[in-house]
């Protein structure tokens, strides 16, 4: 039975901040923490990549992605890399809500969102089955409920399971990830924006670029909420 009590409490009392316990916005995030966060500024506009200024880096400059732009607001590192573990790795979706929000501020703030659909990075239909869900979609939702972007969760799949990254160099990663997505016909003429958790090397989002573009999507935009250094 739902406590009424509880409720009112809830609705009555201030939020406050998961970082600190101060009093905070609707976001639950304080001023002071948000001022804190790992902001992945500057970075490279194509590969997102943490520097010293904002022109493209010397690799993408000799090799460019086969996305256009790369975006991640955060570096990993605390406190975003715990929110995200604890989503990806400990099924906690309390995080999910405020990260996803956080995406659409900054968003908002680069003016860059002039896509007309998202594709949450997919699992392979064995991970989704084991881990019950898709942390790239958790995130996706409330990224678009507050910046009002389409959402296509079901346009693109994971064709074969493929080994966990974690320890791969750059080199390895592609090869993993080779010829690992399809992608639905309906991003034909459209502006795409892929969406992952964590950006490492950019491997998993180049080879789902690559599948969009053969697709037939306009231009691929790579997201993610945090980029490793």
């Amino acid at each position: 039975m739902v406590d009424i009590r509880q409720e009112l409490l809830a609705l009555l009392s201030p939020a406050r901040c998961q970082f600190c316990a101060a009093p905070s916005d609707e976001l639950a995030l304080c001023a002071a923490c948000r001022a804190d966060l790992p902001w992945n500024h500057p970075a490279c506009p194509r590969c997102a990549l943490p520097q010293t200024h904002d022109q493209p880096c010397a690799h993408c400059l000799a090799h460019p992605p086969p996305y256009v732009r790369a975006w991640a607001p955060f570096r990993l590192e605390a406190p975003i890399r715990e929110q995200i573990h604890a989503l990806k790795y400990a099924a906690d979706f309390v995080p999910a809500r405020t990260l996803g929000r956080l995406l659409a501020l900054s968003l908002r703030a680069r003016g860059g969102d002039d896509v007309d659909v998202v594709i949450p990075v997919p699992l392979h239909p064995g991970r989704l089955r084991r881990r019950g869900y898709n942390q790239s979609v958790e995130l996706a939702r409330p990224l678009a409920d507050e910046a009002g972007l389409r959402v296509e969760a079901g346009w693109a799949r994971r064709m074969r399971a493929t080994q966990d990254q974690i320890g791969m160099d750059a080199v390895a990663r592609r090869r993993n990830v080779r010829g690992a997505f399809s992608v639905d016909a309906g991003v034909r003429g459209l502006r795409v924006a892929l969406l992952d958790d964590v950006m490492t090397t950019g491997a998993t989002l180049g080879e789902l670029a690559r599948s969009c573009r053969r697709a037939g999507a306009v231009t691929v935009e790579a997201w993610a909420l945090a980029r490793v250094a």
